[in-house]
């Protein structure tokens, strides 16, 4: 993973499949708070900080890899991705992040590293600067707060 001298104030937040029903899929995993509330709280914080934040969600791991693939070319500083069930099965994902040379962090809502054994096995954290797994929605402003100290 190659580093740049960044500021970090340009941020894509990406969320993966299935992420788009968070409040209402096993709430009990994964909590009730919404993507629309982590969000709305991702935004609060950037704007506090002057930073660009984008945020992207897809359920097509097609269009997960070409929205990386498009932070080469639009003034990305940082990634902060939750893979989700890809985290487990995608290499191409994985491949496309690390093409982009650009620092991430890998964040989960659970603890995959207590849930079943399929779970415990991620492609991308051997390639990300940190990986935050089981705070749930509070895991997403930590990886914020690093990303803009970075």
């Amino acid at each position: 993973m190659t580093s740049r001298n960044i500021s970090a104030k340009n941020i894509l937040v990406i969320h993966g499949p299935n992420l788009n029903l968070l409040g209402i899929r096993e709430p009990g995993i994964y909590g009730k708070t919404t993507l629309d509330d982590i969000n709305r709280k991702l935004y609060e914080i950037s704007l506090a900080a002057e930073a660009r934040l984008e945020v992207f969600q897809s359920n097509s791991e097609g269009e997960l890899i070409g929205r990386v693939q498009q932070a080469m070319r639009d003034e990305t500083d940082f990634i902060i991705i939750n893979p989700a069930g890809l985290t487990h099965t995608s290499i191409a994902l994985r491949d496309a992040l690390a093409a982009t040379g650009l620092p991430f962090i890998e964040i989960h809502l659970s603890n995959i590293y207590a849930r079943e054994a399929f779970r415990q096995k991620s492609y991308f954290s051997d390639l990300a600067i940190g990986v935050i797994s089981g705070l749930g929605a509070k895991g997403y402003e930590l990886a914020l707060q690093s990303a803009l100290s970075e």
